[in-house]
Order: C-alpha cells, then sequence, then structure tokens
C-alpha cells in the first residue's frame, strides 16, 4: 500500500527526515525543511492519504491573534501573512497568477464577556495588545452600535480583533504545503508508521532513532524523525518510550441557515460556550462538548445543539429564533491534555526525535509558522524566526504549565 507515491519506485533505505504524518503539520514541517534544504531527502509516510478522517480536512479552518500565551499571537501574527501571501510562497511552477485561493477573509474574532469574566478580558487584552495584536474592547453599547443583531443582554465587555482575524479554506492551505513539498523533493507514500527503533543509550540522554518500521514490512533508516501524526501523536510516541499527554478529542460542527443576514458577522464566542461564525451563505456553530472523552467515533453529536443551546444561540443573536440545521460534520481536536498548548521540538533525551502536535484546536492557523519553527530547530540548532522554546517537550518533561487560556471548544 504506496500508491500515493508520484512514482514507483522503490523504497530508500535511509532518509535524512522520516516525518509520520502528512495533514496540515507533516506537510507544512516538508515544506519549509525541502525549501530550505532541497539536498534533504525527506519522506512522508501517512495512513490515510485521501485524509477524509484528517483534523486538516474537518477543521473550521479559522485564525485569530486573541490568545493568552505570547508564542501563540507570534504564531499567528506570521501565519496571517503567510496566508496572506500563500499564492506567492506556495503556487506551483507554471500555475497561472491568482491560482491558489485560500479564501481568506478577515472579519475578526468576537470574545463576549459577562460580568464575571471581565476581568480576565481585560487581562487577555493586556497580553495581547503587548504582543501587537490589533484588538479592540467594546462595551455593550459600541457592541450593539456595531452588531445591531447582536443581543448584548448580560454582557458587560467585549474584545474584537480589528485585523489579522478571520477563517480560510484549510483544506485547499493543506493541499497546497503537500503539493508543493513534493515539488520541492518530498516523497509522500501510503503506510503506517508501526515501531522504531532505538539506539542504545536512551536512559542516559543518548538515544536516538535509528529506523522504522512500517506496517507493510519495510525497514527504512532515517537521521531525524518527526511525529506529525496529529491525535494520534501518543501512541506514536510511546513507540520512543516518550509519554506525550495528546488525545483524539471530538468536536461537532452544525451548519446553520438563517433568513435573516447578520451584517459583518465575525466570528462570536459567546459566554455560554458556543462559538458561531459565517461559512458562504450558511453558519457553522459549535460548543463544548457533551462527551469528552479520547478518541470517539468520528460523528456527530446531535446532543450538542438541542433545546438549551438552540435558546442559547437565539438569546445572544434573536434571527436565530428562525434557524434550520441543514447538516453536521465531526473531526479531532489533538488535544494537549497537560496545558493546552503545542508541543514543538526534539525530545530531550531521544535527541532525534521531533514534535509538531498538541494544537489542541488552533493548529491549522499555526501550522506555518510551526512548520518554519521546526525545521530551523532541526536545520540550525535554533528557531529563529519565532521562539517557540516556551513550547518544547521541556516543559512536560520538568512539570511546568504553560497554559492557554484561549481554547474555543
Amino acid at each position: 500500500m504506496r500508491s500515493a507515491s508520484p512514482s514507483d519506485a522503490a523504497l530508500p533505505a535511509h532518509v535524512n527526515i522520516l516525518i509520520a504524518g502528512a495533514g496540515v503539520m507533516g506537510a507544512a514541517a516538508a515544506f519549509w525543511l525541502t525549501a530550505r534544504d532541497p539536498s534533504l531527502s525527506v519522506l512522508l509516510v501517512e495512513r490515510e492519504p485521501a485524509f477524509a478522517r484528517a483534523s486538516s480536512s474537518l477543521s473550521a479552518s479559522s485564525i485569530r491573534q486573541q490568545f493568552t500565551t505570547p508564542v501563540n499571537i507570534a504564531l499567528s501574527a506570521f501565519g496571517i501573512e503567510f496566508l496572506r501571501n500563500a499564492d506567492r510562497t506556495l503556487a506551483l511552477d507554471g500555475a497561472a497568477p491568482g491560482a491558489l485561493s485560500l479564501g481568506l477573509t478577515e472579519p475578526g474574532y468576537l470574545y463576549l464577556a459577562a460580568p464575571e469574566h471581565e476581568s480576565v478580558l481585560r487581562e487577555a487584552y493586556a497580553i495581547q495588545r503587548a504582543a501587537g495584536a490589533d484588538v479592540a474592547l467594546l462595551s455593550p453599547a459600541d457592541l450593539g452600535e456595531r452588531f445591531p443583531w447582536l443581543s448584548t443582554d448580560g454582557i458587560a465587555l467585549g474584545s474584537l480583533g480589528l485585523s489579522g482575524e478571520g477563517w480560510f479554506d484549510g483544506p485547499a492551505l493543506h493541499q497546497a504545503l503537500l503539493a508543493r513539498a513534493r515539488a520541492q523533493g518530498a516523497r509522500l507514500i501510503a503506510d503506517t508508521v508501526c515501531g522504531l527503533h532505538l539506539s542504545d543509550g536512551v536512559s542516559k540522554g543518548a538515544g536516538r532513532v535509528t529506523s522504522v518500521r512500517l506496517a507493510s514490512g519495510e525497514h527504512i533508516h532515517c537521521d531525524h524523525f518527526v511525529n506529525a501524526a496529529g491525535p494520534w501523536s501518543q501512541a506514536l510516541a510511546a513507540m520512543a518510550g516518550i509519554a506525550l499527554p495528546v488525545a483524539a478529542r471530538r468536536r461537532t460542527v452544525f451548519v446553520l441557515s438563517c433568513p435573516s443576514p447578520l451584517p459583518a458577522c465575525p466570528l462570536l464566542i459567546d459566554p455560554s460556550g458556543f462559538w458561531l461564525r459565517p461559512e458562504g451563505r450558511y453558519l457553522i456553530t459549535g460548543s463544548p462538548p457533551i462527551d469528552d472523552a479520547d478518541d470517539l467515533p468520528l460523528e456527530p453529536d446531535w446532543r450538542e445543539l438541542d433545546e438549551v443551546r438552540w435558546a442559547q444561540l437565539a438569546h445572544r443573536i434573536p434571527a436565530l429564533e428562525a434557524m434550520r440545521i441543514e447538516r453536521a460534520w465531526a473531526g479531532y481536536y489533538e488535544m494537549n491534555l497537560f496545558d493546552h498548548n503545542a508541543v514543538i521540538g526534539p525530545h530531550p533525551e531521544v535527541t532525534n526525535f521531533w514534535m509538531i502536535s498538541g494544537f489542541s484546536g488552533h493548529g491549522m492557523q499555526h501550522a506555518p509558522g510551526a512548520g518554519l519553527a521546526l525545521s530551523e530547530w532541526l536545520l540550525d540548532g535554533a528557531a529563529s524566526t519565532i521562539d517557540v522554546r516556551p513550547l518544547s517537550y521541556a516543559r512536560i518533561a520538568r512539570g511546568e504549565r504553560l497554559p492557554e487560556l484561549n481554547v474555543i471548544g
């Protein structure tokens, strides 16, 4: 099962970098590695090359600056510029100008706070402004004037991203990164990593991944191994004796139709827990899950838009009293249960085992910057464009959390 390769050539016995997972993180890492060093041999191993169940295909694909961790704000700032210039950066040779469209639109995110959470919103705003985010605080009167379709009942304060926030075509970004990486020499095969062989000395802090065993029976030696397996990265890390607290957590997205327009509607996050944004002529929405066990079936949980949650939507946006549920889908967050932040970089003991996972729902927007950071760290010894050291595995090994408070859903 290796037909995803652009040729039928035999697999190499050795590669410089083997990446497990060709979703958006694996694709971004491969893109930057091959762009920065075209001489590298990079092999992407993907168990589901159709990506039907991949988080990259099922993401709501939004981008925001409104985080509470400065490194996440930096990743978003890089990400928005990357998206704005993707047609030039990711265009394949010979493609017509404008051929790549990611559908980026920037209406902003709007966080609403009840009186008991006003101070939290103000604290987050201070962090964001200090990091250069273009964010404004709005009173209930300001909100009513700007968004007349919005009820401000029970709202003390809003925080609106004025630029650099919105949504885009995430699957198109993923496919463009992957196509460009392959055009630059990366190879993609359909297979599954089912074992890692490590050198002696792991317990002494000097271990290395020397080869990878695939489900097809192949063994491939590698200089570096990159775990980009998203919701399934925990099991992959365990093959190297690494405890990675990342779990597959299902999230349901509902598609709604509303007979009344909502002019200039941003991505709205309500104190009750739901989020909502436009998607073409529809709206999409979601809320915290009822059942948050690991690795649930990828089927929508229709209970999450029951009468109570419907009433919450209609309370905030009265026009939604007449809404209709068109359909729904479910995807996985690769949730870092330790602190809801990504894990980027090498393991401190298995020194050529690299991680780029655990983004906890904000991976699509951070993939361009995370992929660049990993490539710089691996090739140059340090991530220079964005300092992602706070996201390294070392914090998990030390038991020092770096909590991200603005996790949606």
